[in-house]
């Protein structure tokens, strides 16, 4: 006799070929749960530090004055007073002085374009985008060109002018409080400044390296006093 057909309900379900198994999931290492930590923790503590991101904002009143601090720490009034000064002075010595903080503020601002373009961080959602004088990559947020370019020109100011203890003290003190800014107009998370502070920190032993002088650079004196 034949033998009769299995039922539906007993036959036996197919086995998925190992091709066909999901793949385990790999679980994530700890440099990267202490980086999303860190990363997580810094957008929350730096949200809390923008006190001054809008009028409404518990320090409000206190934007238009962070605002013109935030002019003097800006590439364009710094390149165009140098270049001034260059046109102006008389002195080879000031004009040596000058021509290198010039170069100074030039590899600030393409360094500081070159990491923004890599690293492509957004500024924090509470930022208004109404900053004085802003270019392509000033959409970016890290690292802080503000912090990058007051910690260099602080160490090239102390290293190069002759300045009395209280003047001295005035400059560092700026240079942090425009750091500090950046955070609290909520241009800037906390880590873009910090970082941007190293940066500019070691941006001035570039510039102390390949410092111009007749010298080293004889034709661009020559140039630049005809």
């Amino acid at each position: 006799m034949p033998s009769p057909r299995s039922s539906p309900s007993r036959r036996a379900a197919p086995v998925p070929s190992p091709s066909r198994r999901a793949a385990p999931v790999p679980s994530p290492s700890c440099a990267a749960v202490a980086f999303r930590s860190l990363l997580a923790a810094d957008l929350r503590f730096s949200r809390q530090l923008g006190v001054c991101a809008g009028e409404r904002s518990a320090w409000g009143s206190a934007r238009p004055l962070l605002r013109l601090l935030e002019v003097s720490g800006h590439g364009v009034p710094w390149l165009a007073g140098t270049l001034y000064g260059l046109g102006r002075s008389e002195s080879p010595a000031g004009r040596e002085v000058l021509l290198n903080l010039l170069f100074a503020l030039v590899l600030d601002l393409v360094l500081v374009a070159m990491v923004k373009g890599l690293v492509r961080r957004r500024r924090p959602t509470h930022n208004k985008m109404d900053m004085f004088v802003t270019i392509s990559v000033d959409k970016y947020s890290f690292p802080s060109g503000h912090a990058t370019r007051a910690a260099m020109v602080c160490r090239f100011v102390l290293h190069h002018l002759v300045l009395a203890i209280p003047l001295r003290v005035l400059v560092v003190l700026w240079a942090i409080i425009v750091g500090i800014s950046r955070v609290m107009l909520g241009r800037h998370n906390v880590t873009d400044v910090a970082f941007g502070f190293i940066m500019g920190y070691m941006q001035y032993n570039v510039v102390k390296y390949f410092w111009l002088s007749p010298l080293s650079a004889p034709a661009l004196f020559a140039a630049w006093n005809q």
